[in-house]
């Protein structure tokens, strides 16, 4: 299988902050919408599109949370949107449609991690479903603003994590056998990577294009409330007194250097024609030669592996993902 996954040579490094790649960068003019854009790596994202002269729309299920964490943040409005429930997701888009706006910048932002088994009213698997299914309903009916950008990006919030599961193809929704919720992230997470491979290749000649990317191990962001103290410390990621631990070399960064691939992905002219791509520390990510599925990335800090698994990025995988996706949502 060809690969477009070759390393630009960005001069990026772990350790590089947002306001290192937007350094120059004048977003004046543009438009974005984060989703989960008000807290963890989604309000850091914010911030600093706001801060290049971005304006940008935050949505969220807790639209006056949001706009508290928000508050003087220059340039930024909240909307409702629950990425579990499809009328949410329609009713915030077809909102931004009547703007008549144009959208040069999608960053599916929003997550959830692990944790027991929950679903959506739909009876759908709710890591499937916020971080995939969701954010594929939302870009799918936003197309007609990113069209009007003439020139777009759509950023999805993967994870090293992908490298713990391909797509199950025959049981997404763990409707049979026991459920694991790590299992179930990295099913999701792959799901990611898979969206952007695909949009890149149906939408590419439309102006807009497709990243995904691992933005790094960082404590704090509420991705996954239910690990413990303990388990932070069991994993390395926090020292005896509960403080997260900083090593962006092993990929344990701040929410700021977390951030910086994605707000990369979203402004750098790097990126001017390549799409389709898995990105790490603000660059293009190789392909990793390891093809076994199911590291436990719990284990510890470095999450799965470095690069990007070839299960995430296989074109017939894309393909099919996205002819499941349009049926799970119309379903």
């Amino acid at each position: 299988m060809t690969h477009k996954q070759h390393p630009l040579g960005s001069g990026f490094t772990a350790a590089s902050t947002t306001a290192d790649v937007l350094a120059g960068i004048d977003l004046s003019g543009r438009t974005a919408i984060v989703t989960g854009g008000h807290v963890g790596l989604g309000l850091q994202t914010t911030r600093a599109l706001s801060a290049a002269g971005a304006t940008v729309l935050v949505g969220s299920r807790h639209p006056d949370r949001a706009a508290a964490a928000l508050a003087g943040v220059d340039g930024v409005a909240v909307d409702r949107l629950d990425l579990t429930d499809p009328a949410s997701v329609n009713a915030f888009a077809h909102r931004y449609l009547e703007s008549g706006r144009p959208l040069h910048t999608l960053i599916n932002n929003a997550g959830i991690m692990g944790g027991p088994l929950t679903r959506d009213r739909r009876g759908y698997e709710a890591q499937f479903a916020t971080n995939h299914l969701g954010h594929f309903q939302l870009t799918t009916e936003l197309l007609p603003a990113l069209r009007r950008a003439g020139g777009a990006r759509v950023v999805e919030l993967s994870s090293g994590g992908h490298h713990i599961s391909g797509i199950r193809w025959d049981d997404p929704h763990f409707e049979t056998g026991p459920y694991d919720g790590m299992l179930a992230y990295g099913q999701s997470k792959t799901a990611n990577v898979l969206f952007a491979v695909e949009l890149d290749r149906r939408w590419s000649g439309d102006g807009i294009r497709g990243y995904a990317l691992h933005p790094g191990v960082i404590v704090g962001t509420n991705l996954a409330p239910w690990l413990t103290g303990d388990d932070l410390r069991a994993m390395g990621l926090v020292d005896d007194a509960g403080q997260p631990i900083r090593d962006p070399e092993q990929g344990m960064k701040t929410p700021e250097q977390g951030a910086a691939t994605s707000v990369w992905a979203a402004t750098s002219p790097l990126l001017d024609g390549v799409g389709g791509v898995y990105l790490m520390d603000c660059d293009v990510a190789p392909l990793s030669g390891d093809t076994e599925i199911g590291t436990d990335i719990t284990s510890g800090p470095q999450e799965a592996g470095v690069g990007v698994a070839p299960h995430a990025v296989d074109p017939e995988a894309a393909r099919r993902l996205w002819t499941l996706s349009e049926e799970l949502i119309a379903g």
